[in-house]
């Protein structure tokens, strides 16, 4: 399985209990698609730099994770249909 970084930027309008759920439902995603998390990195809530979504600012995780090729499409639909997500950027890892 190759190895992908997933940045999320979380709505602001949740406590920090709400943001964790978020989180673990992404975890959750992910070992369901046959993946798993390699390391998570919570930054806490953040200023954006523009405006996303009608958000200034918003709570931002960034994620190591391994998972199938062919299951990257439906982790991405998943995340787009999840309605606490305003924005992602999943990207290859390069592994050294």
């Amino acid at each position: 399985m190759k190895k992908y970084e997933l940045f999320t930027i979380i709505k602001p309008n949740l406590d920090n209990e709400e943001a964790d759920k978020v989180v673990a439902k992404i975890e959750e995603t992910v070992k369901t698609l046959g993946g798993n998390i390699i390391e998570s990195d919570k930054m806490g809530r953040k200023k954006l730099a523009y405006e996303v979504g009608g958000f200034t600012d918003g709570f931002m995780v960034n994620q190591i994770l391994s998972v199938p090729s062919d299951k990257v499409s439906e982790l991405k639909r998943q995340l787009r249909l999840n309605e606490s997500v305003i924005r992602i950027m999943f990207t290859t890892k390069e592994c050294a």
